[in-house]
């Protein structure tokens, strides 16, 4: 028995040790050795259904975690929650991911997991009084508390302050200069601040407010590698010098990919597209980056081996995860849009497991893109370039060297949605975007703050009002601010709009 026992410390230790590593097929694989020893082990389901969930095998995951619960882990509510994720950020079902999340409540009435995480959810399906009502149940843990923090930072924006000397506005400050509260939650609470400031018009302390956000989203993250980025570039260029063979799969409802900045209007496309009887939406999937980080690893090397077969078969795998995301009447489409800006990296990849796919890159005026970024708190592990302005810039332009490369390639399938355009005059730039998709006007795309779906980005409150150019523009009230963005995009060769009318419309709105 004193064996098994040390056989069994062994096998926990290197789980916890490959979780600690985030290898997570590593992770799995060590979770199952403990699990064939110790099959009772609650703990070791429940980290086995978090590698799993890392990992992506969504529907395994899910299945860990029930184990988990039926073997009788320490804190049930929070193994729903962990559900809930899956089931609304993976999988995307949201019926079934607040049933997770109520039966977390039901276990636990206070729990803040399950609290926060409902009140996203409510977000994402536009149930801002349910969201609000969620969130308000969080405050009373005290100011200190990060759920209570992060809870803090979304009802600011839910409900924002209606003047400059609201105390709402004092408590985002003096909660975020709390160092009681982490770094993370500290950062939400200044961009919620910044946010309300930009609307008010007080565009100096807003921006201020943002850099202070920046700072601490990134602090002990790694610092943005201009060098490795550019490296990356290169790479991603030389790996695909020639366009993909025009054999290939053919499925349908064949893949349109929209990338792009993030915050160029990548979301408000997706959603205007959705509204047309012949598109499918998917929202923001993983498929493809995760492709490429497991499968296709090390990527971009690994596309040189590749033959025809092994293409095809890529292409089935990533259309049937793609299609497990929709609803079954999705099959009746003609097209299903993959929406994530960061795909750009990977179009090459796209146009050689679907030859017949297109790309649309979404574009805006650089300066807005900018300071949109600065206003977000994007993952800094995954996003490292959205640190600064100088970082911002750097990237924008590796993105628009590599976009040059993939027009090259793809003359012809590889299309410009300009949002600047788009918001001045909505009728004709669709008009002529869904010309080039092969596809029949229908002005119900213009009323796409109809559709009641679920959105999953920064963009969810935006895309549901009716259209509008409010964002268009922006950057003109922090011209001084974004002068040294402005200089460098200027010597790269970017054209930047500057002239006597851009300076007359520069008043604060």
């Amino acid at each position: 028995m004193q064996e098994a026992g040390t056989g069994a410390a062994t096998l926990r230790r290197d789980a916890h040790e490959r979780l600690a590593a985030r290898d997570w097929p590593a992770a799995v694989a060590a979770c199952r050795r403990l699990l064939e020893r110790c099959p009772a082990d609650a703990d070791g389901w429940f980290n086995l259904g978090y590698a799993l969930r890392q990992a992506g095998a969504f529907e395994a995951a899910i299945e860990a975690y029930g184990q988990a619960l039926r073997r009788g882990v320490a804190d049930p509510a929070m193994v729903h929650v962990n559900r809930a994720a899956i089931l609304a950020d993976h999988l995307r079902r949201d019926d079934a991911a607040e049933a997770e999340l109520r039966r977390a409540l039901e276990l636990s009435p206070a729990h803040p997991h399950a609290l926060l995480n409902l009140g996203n959810l409510h977000e994402e399906r536009g149930r801002r009084a349910d969201a609000i009502t969620a969130y308000q149940r969080l405050l009373g843990r005290g100011e200190h508390d990060p759920m209570a923090a992060e809870a803090l930072a979304r009802l600011a924006a839910l409900q924002p302050p209606a003047a400059l000397q609201d105390p709402l506005l004092a408590q985002l400050r003096r909660v975020a200069e709390d160092g009681r509260v982490p770094a993370a939650s500290r950062a939400n609470l200044c961009f919620a601040r910044g946010r309300a400031l930009d609307a008010l018009g007080d565009t100096g302390t807003a921006f201020a407010a943002f850099v202070a956000g920046k700072a601490l989203a990134h602090a002990g993250h790694r610092d943005y590698d201009a060098e490795a980025a550019e490296a990356r570039t290169s790479g991603l260029i030389e790996a695909f010098p020639r366009p993909a063979s025009a054999r290939g799969a053919c499925l349908q409802p064949a893949p349109v990919f929209i990338c792009g900045m993030f915050r160029s209007g990548s979301t408000l496309l997706e959603q205007v597209l959705a509204g047309h009887p012949d598109i499918a939406a998917a929202g923001e999937v993983d498929l493809l980056p995760r492709m490429a980080a497991t499968v296709l690893s090390p990527f971009p090397a690994s596309v040189a081996g590749l033959d025809r077969p092994r293409r095809d078969l890529l292409a089935a795998q990533y259309h049937r995860a793609l299609m497990a995301r929709l609803p079954a009447q999705a099959a009746t489409s003609t097209m299903v849009t993959d929406k994530r800006p960061d795909n750009v990296l990977l179009a090459g990849l796209a146009k050689e497991l679907f030859p017949q796919a297109r790309i649309i890159h979404t574009v805006r005026d650089p300066r807005d893109i900018a300071l949109s970024v600065l206003m977000q708190h994007l993952n800094p592990r995954a996003f490292a370039w959205a640190a600064d302005l100088q970082a911002i810039g750097h990237h924008m332009l590796q993105q628009r060297r590599l976009v040059a490369h993939w027009r090259r390639l793809y003359p012809g399938d590889v299309l410009e949605f300009d949002y600047d355009a788009f918001v001045a005059a909505p009728g004709p730039t669709l008009r002529a975007l869904l010309e080039q998709l092969g596809l029949p006007w229908h002005a119900g795309c213009l009323h796409f703050e109809r559709l009641g779906n679920t959105v999953k980005t920064a963009s969810a409150w935006q895309v549901r009002k009716p259209l509008h150019a409010d964002a268009s523009g922006r950057w003109r009230r922090y011209r001084d601010q974004l002068q040294p963005l402005s200089e460098m995009l200027r010597a790269a060769g970017i054209v930047l709009p500057d002239g006597v009318a851009d300076q007359l419309s520069a008043a604060p709105r």
